[in-house]
């Protein structure tokens, strides 16, 4: 069975030294290009869907595209994962459906609008965690709202993000409430605010250490070096399918995204699971135009999607190279969920003292 624990996945990233990219999908055209490219690579995969890929293609389609998956790549570790569940129901309701991970965000209310405070978050993915991993599910949290620090402000995606302006301690994570809070609520991931963003807005000029703070990865990692850290909003919006998308009838004004060198930056440094979105929906979408601008006779929804999908393969393919994920599928052994929950119960996977599980 090749669907693998978000936790076993990053213990054999973190032990290996390499980083997942996490790409969210919403229909079976993204889940092949990511699947074809990890095959092409040996690279093992995390899929994540966000409430609203759930809403729109309904979790009942999205469960069978993940076991169609499993059957066609059998040798490909997949992790299913929640993005951005906002309450408890959410992330039950996930792994009902043979996710084998969640995200709890508490760093926002139940709205996914309004920022939280520290209390109500270890509450709310304590909870998550205690509930999950006693059928052996894996848990990501977050700490620290996500944003941007040029502006203060969130991008909305899929309905998750703050409306309004925030001060920039609400937006950058503070290593050592961070700490706390991994000890508080036995998180197998934390995700953590550094300055990125949702969608392709994030920068308008190349970021630096004054827009995107690295330097609070590394210092995480220093006081945290057993925590799988993750970083959303991480696409990094290529400059190639910006210009392809463009010249062939889009109106996308100048924007920077996280560069790819920055991301590996991150991963020399505990980050383990990288977030992207953003890349393959450029990528796919800069590939329709360029149909319909060469053949503006074309109705075929094949003939667009073919190319779409060769796009977002080719980025897939990119990302799992750079990251360091390629070459690792045949070297992982997954081990089952009921083994999971059993290593949860004994104690042996706190994230505070737990001895890693790669195989």
């Amino acid at each position: 069975m090749a669907r693998i624990t978000l936790r076993q996945l990053l213990d054999h990233a973190g032990e290996f030294g390499y980083g997942v990219p996490a790409f969210n999908i919403n229909n079976m055209e993204q889940a092949l290009a990511i699947m074809e490219a990890a095959r092409d690579v040996d690279a093992p995969v995390i899929l994540q869907a966000s409430r609203g890929a759930r809403s729109y293609a309904g979790d009942i389609m999205l469960g069978r595209i993940i076991d169609a998956l499993e059957e066609m790549f059998p040798a490909i570790p997949l992790c299913m994962h929640q993005d951005h569940g906002n309450n408890v129901a959410t992330c039950l309701s996930a792994i009902q459906h043979g996710y084998t991970s969640v995200m709890m965000d508490g760093s926002l209310k139940e709205d996914a609008k309004t920022p939280s405070d520290y209390d109500y978050n270890v509450a709310i993915t304590s909870d998550v965690a205690r509930l999950a991993h006693f059928v052996g599910a894996s848990v990501e949290g977050e700490i620290g709202v996500l944003g941007s620090l040029e502006t203060g402000e969130g991008d909305a995606e899929d309905g998750h993000g703050f409306e309004g302006r925030l001060e920039r301690h609400m937006l950058v994570t503070d290593p050592e409430e961070a700490a706390r809070f991994v000890a508080a609520t036995k998180v197998d991931a934390l995700a953590v605010a550094i300055g990125t963003s949702h969608g392709a807005y994030k920068f308008t000029r190349e970021p630096s250490g004054e827009i995107l703070a690295m330097d609070i990865i590394e210092k995480l990692h220093e006081l945290l070096p057993n925590t799988h850290l993750v970083m959303h909003g991480s696409s990094s919006v290529p400059k190639e399918w910006q210009d392809v998308f463009n010249a062939n009838g889009g109106q996308m004004r100048a924007t920077w995204g996280v560069p790819v060198e920055e991301i590996v930056r991150g991963i020399r440094h505990g980050v383990r699971k990288v977030n992207i979105d953003t890349d393959l929906r450029l990528a796919a979408t800069a590939a329709f135009r360029k149909v319909g601008a060469t053949d503006p006779a074309e109705f075929d929804p094949r003939k667009f999607l073919k190319p779409a999908i060769e796009a977002m393969r080719k980025v897939c393919r990119e990302r799992f190279e750079a990251f360091g994920t390629a070459g690792n599928a045949s070297r992982i052994k997954v081990i089952p969920m009921s083994e999971m929950a059993k290593r949860y119960a004994s104690g042996a996977l706190d994230p505070r003292t737990a001895t890693q599980i790669a195989a």
